[in-house]
């Protein structure tokens, strides 16, 4: 008597699949961590970028106008592209004035940068951070914050 060839079937085993799926699992967990701190520094160099934007509009605007302007009348963004951080211009005076930048969106998980301050006054300017409008941060978390 001859024996027929088995055949065996082609893919993957329910148990193949759920061992598969759960080492994508672990790698994703362990993955997305690192992903969304470097996502956030990238949004916050965006920010100051645009923070420098705005200074350097500021120094045309009071070029040509004896003091400092605001926001619509220096022409510059209130916010990054993408909305991670919305801008505002106060303290305006002639020989100085604030940036504060605020964090929207997801970027708000990035705590202890979720406040951004420029301060320029009489020519000097200093720089800021926390995680509230009191922009409170110690000066090792301001280097954080503001050298990306």
């Amino acid at each position: 008597m001859k024996s027929t060839p088995r055949h065996r079937q082609a893919g993957f085993s329910l148990v193949e699949l759920t061992i598969a799926t759960a080492v994508a699992g672990v790698l994703a967990s362990v993955a997305y961590p690192g992903y969304s701190a470097v996502a956030q520094k990238m949004r916050r160099t965006e920010a100051l970028v645009s923070m420098i934007q705005l200074q350097q509009a500021q120094e045309r605007w009071r070029s040509g106008n004896g003091r400092y302007g605001t926001i619509a009348e220096i022409g510059a963004a209130a916010a990054v592209a993408g909305r991670s951080y919305d801008f505002s211009v106060g303290a305006l005076s002639a020989s100085g004035y604030e940036v504060l930048a605020v964090a929207t969106g997801s970027q708000v998980r990035d705590i202890g940068c979720r406040y951004l301050r420029l301060v320029v006054d009489g020519g000097n300017v200093s720089t800021r951070s926390g995680s509230d409008d009191a922009t409170d941060n110690p000066p090792q978390a301001d280097r954080k914050c503001w050298n990306v």
